[in-house]
Order: structure tokens, then sequence, then C-alpha cells
């Protein structure tokens, strides 16, 4: 087991390394770089708005079910609200969905190229397929998921404050005001430092695992599968580790 683990980790690095070089045609890897863009983001807004907008509803109803006493005024349940969608739900939650939206797309694809000897034939006409093929999809996560992680942030406030008004637990003032009271911004730089961690770990480890499918469509199957399985328990990891490190 720890053979296997000190194998994988030493490959990952490798293809890491092995993505620096200098691009043969510029003009190509910003294309394939804004199509990885658009994959990324535009493919996942849709998954991304659901879930956050129910996210913040079920948050309100939750957090207003729990504070009772008539001490606690009511802004406090949006106080509530607003820090645990940034700090935890917007960030760890939505990048755990797109782990398994982004992770398994860029593992099967890389793994239908392997398979079907595609790499190898760009490999042979000399291109670095570790730059040309990893590099964008990493590079495309970098920027969208933080994008897609703000984008949770502010519609599962928004979600928040809408299923406290329509099911009457709180005002539309009363959450403003709660929305407005005691707010760190420290809080959003650690929601986006861990959206920019997480989707590093999402685009690389997702790469590694398809780039080195051996075998046919059966393997790729299971290489996406291990992909999503390990870039979640890694996305798990990091959240203590940022968490005990950060706040």
């Amino acid at each position: 087991m720890e053979f296997r683990f000190f194998y994988h980790l030493g490959n990952y690095l490798l293809m890491l390394k092995g993505m620096f070089s200098r691009p043969e045609n510029m003009k190509m890897y910003w294309k394939q770089f804004m199509q990885e863009c658009v994959d990324i983001g535009v493919g996942s807004f849709g998954i991304v708005f659901i879930i956050s907008l129910f996210m913040g509803g079920v948050t309100t109803l939750q957090t207003a079910y729990q504070l009772v006493s008539p001490i606690i005024p009511k802004s406090t349940i949006a106080q509530v609200v607003r820090d645990t969608i940034i700090l935890e739900f917007a960030p760890t939650l939505t990048c755990i969905v797109l782990a398994g939206v982004i992770g398994s797309k860029i593992a099967s694809e890389l793994g239908n190229m392997r398979i079907s000897e595609q790499i190898d034939a760009l490999e042979i006409m000399g291109i670095n397929t570790k730059g040309y093929l990893i590099l964008p999809k990493i590079l495309a996560a970098l920027l969208m998921i933080p994008v897609l992680v703000a984008i949770s942030g502010f519609l599962g406030v928004w979600g928040g404050k809408e299923a406290g008004v329509l099911s009457g637990v709180i005002s539309a003032e009363q959450f403003m005001q709660g929305l407005r009271q005691e707010f760190k911004a420290y809080n959003v730089f650690f929601a986006m430092a861990k959206s920019y961690t997480f989707g590093f770990i999402i685009a690389s480890v997702s790469a590694y695992y398809g780039y080195n499918v051996k075998g046919g469509a059966l393997e790729i199957g299971k290489a996406s599968t291990t992909s999503v399985v390990v870039s979640c328990v890694l996305v798990l990891f990091m959240d203590y580790a940022l968490t005990a490190i950060l706040l």
C-alpha cells in the first residue's frame, strides 16, 4: 500500500514537472486554454446554480429552526447563513460536486485519448503532451473554479434570503441587517484560498489518472471513478488543513 502511494506520488510530481516547457505554438495553447475555460466554467454553471440556491435555502430554514430563543435577534440567522456559506459550503461543497462533474470529464477525455493512441501520435510529432493537454486544463480550473465558488457564495446567500422571506421566518430587512453585521473580509480571502487549492487538486489529480490509463474502455471507467474519489478525499483533507492553518 505504501509502495503504491509513493509510486503514484512520484509519477504525479513528474507529470507536473513535465508540463512546464516552452510552448511550441502559443496560439494553439491559448485556443486550448479558452476551450477548457468554456468547458469547466460554462459547462458547470447549471449544477452550481441549482445546488447553491437550495444550499442557501436549507441553511436558512435549519438555522431558524434551531435558533428558537426570543433573546436571540432574527438578524443572527442571516449572520450564521452568511458565514456558513462563505467559509464552508460555497468552496467545499461546490468543489466536491465539481470533482464529480469536471474530474470525471477530464479523466475520461484523457483516458480515451490514451487508449486510442492520440497521445502517442502527438508525442511522435514532437509535442509535449503534458504541457499541451494537461496544463491548459489546470490553468482553466485555477481561473474558473474560484469564479464558480464566488457565484455559489452569492447565490447561496440570495437563496437563503428568498427562502427565509417566503417561509416567513425572517423579513428581508432583518436578513439584510444580519448580512452587514460583523462582516469579516478575511472570510472571503479564506474561501478563495480554498477554491484555488481545490481547483488545482481536482484538475491535476483527474488529469494524472486519465493520462496514465492502461487497457481499454473498462480501465477508463475505473480511472474516472478513482480520480473522483481521490479528488474528494484530498479536498476534504486540505479543507481541514487550510482551516487549521488559516483560521
